[in-house]
């Protein structure tokens, strides 16, 4: 399955268990893409390896943390003065909110092998 949003940097400890870090920000009319999109990471982990979710050191074959900030951007209207030597910023417009997602993903060497398969990282 290809991903759009996502974009995973991935890492190995001594035991090969791997970590896969993901952020992505979305405006408001990529927001359903982007949730889509980490839904069904998640769900197809759920799927592949049911009850098997924990911390890798109590024995668990995967686990993943998920985090979500909402941003709202402000304009800022900005000029120099040239004879006074002077930036001057001053607020306008408001944007509208983006929202951005990191997911991180961890997971024993067969999960990592499964997930890079699926989703082709």
């Amino acid at each position: 399955m290809k991903l759009n949003f996502l974009e995973f940097d991935s890492s190995e400890d001594a035991q090969g268990h791997g970590s896969f870090d993901a952020m992505a920000s979305a405006a408001p009319a990529q927001l359903a893409a982007l949730r889509e999109e980490v839904q069904r990471v998640l769900g197809w982990a759920h799927r592949q390896f049911p009850g098997r979710r924990g911390a890798l050191d109590e024995g668990g074959d995967w686990d993943y943390e998920l985090q979500g900030v909402q941003e709202v951007a402000t304009t800022l209207a900005a000029d120099y003065d040239p004879d006074a030597g002077h930036l001057r910023l001053e607020p306008s417009a408001t944007g509208a909110p983006r929202i951005t997602l990191s997911l991180t993903l961890t997971g024993t060497p067969q999960f990592c092998d499964a997930l890079r398969a699926e989703f082709g990282l």
